[in-house]
C-alpha cells in the first residue's frame, strides 16, 4: 500500500483553501473521513494522523478551514485569531464545514454514501456543528473538543456522535460536558462520551505542554481514544 499526499487547493467567497488528500489512490473508493485540525490550522501532524487512518483503509480529507496560508503556531501571542474569527460567526464556520464535506464526497478515492468526520480541540467543534446542521455523515469523533452550540437552531442530527474527553479539561469542564449531553440526548442522537480520568485538554498533540494551562500530551489517553475511534469507524463502515 503507497499513501499518497496531495493538496487540494478550491475557493469559497472567492479565496483559496488548501486541503491534503491522504489516501490510497491505487485502492477502489473507501469511506472518507474528513480530520479538522485544532486552533492552529493544519499542518504535518494532522497529515501524520490521517496517513495512520488511510492505513486502516479509509480515504482522509484534511481540512483547511482558515484559508491558504493562515496557520499560526503556540509561540504567537495572538495564536487564536483564526479560530476567533470562526467562533463569533457559526453560520460561516457550518457553511465551510459542510463545503468541505462536499469536496471530501467528490473525491475519486472516496466512497460518497460512506463518510464520517473526526477533529482536535476547535476541530472537535467542528464535528459537532457539521453534525448539528444535518450533514450526511454516518458518524463523527471528537477528540478534546469545545462543546457550546451555536447561537441558532440545529438541524436534525443524524450522525452518530463519539466524544473522546479529558475530564479535567479547563475548556470543557464537567458542566458543558454534561450540558453537550443533554443536548444530544435530546436531539434524539446516537451518541457516546468516553471521559478519560487525570487527563486535560490536547491529550492526544504530543507538542502540548502547558500543564499551568490544563493542557498535556496523555498517551494512555492518546492511545485509548485512538483505540475507540477505530472501533466506531469500524462499526459505521463495517
Amino acid at each position: 500500500m503507497t499513501i499518497l499526499r496531495e493538496p487540494l487547493v478550491n475557493q469559497i467567497d472567492g479565496e483559496p483553501f488548501e486541503h491534503m488528500v491522504v489516501a490510497d489512490a491505487k485502492a477502489d473508493p473507501r469511506p472518507g473521513i474528513l480530520l479538522f485540525p485544532n486552533v492552529l490550522g493544519t499542518k504535518e501532524a494532522d497529515v501524520a494522523y490521517a496517513h495512520k487512518l488511510a492505513e486502516l483503509g479509509y480515504s482522509l480529507l484534511v481540512v483547511d478551514l482558515y484559508g491558504q496560508g493562515k496557520r499560526t503556531s503556540r509561540a504567537e501571542p495572538d495564536a487564536a485569531r483564526y479560530m476567533n474569527a470562526l467562533r463569533a460567526d457559526r453560520a460561516v464556520l457550518r457553511d465551510r464545514l459542510n463545503a468541505a464535506h462536499m469536496e471530501l464526497k467528490g473525491l475519486d478515492v472516496v466512497d460518497a454514501g460512506r463518510t464520517a468526520a473526526i477533529g482536535f480541540c476547535f476541530g472537535g467543534l467542528c464535528v459537532l456543528d457539521l453534525a448539528r446542521s444535518g450533514a450526511d455523515i454516518a458518524g463523527g469523533v471528537s477528540f478534546h473538543g469545545v462543546y457550546d452550540p451555536p447561537p441558532f437552531p440545529n438541524a436534525a442530527i443524524s450522525a452518530k456522535l463519539l466524544v473522546c474527553h479529558g475530564w479535567d479539561d479547563p475548556i470543557a469542564p464537567p458542566d458543558a460536558t454534561v450540558g453537550l449531553a443533554r443536548e444530544l440526548t435530546e436531539a434524539g442522537c446516537d451518541w457516546q462520551i468516553h471521559a478519560y480520568g487525570q487527563t486535560g485538554h490536547a491529550f492526544t498533540d504530543e507538542s502540548a505542554n502547558m500543564p499551568d494551562k490544563g493542557l498535556a500530551y496523555s498517551p494512555a489517553a492518546d492511545r485509548r481514544s485512538f483505540q475507540a475511534m477505530t472501533n466506531f469507524l469500524s462499526e459505521l463502515f463495517d
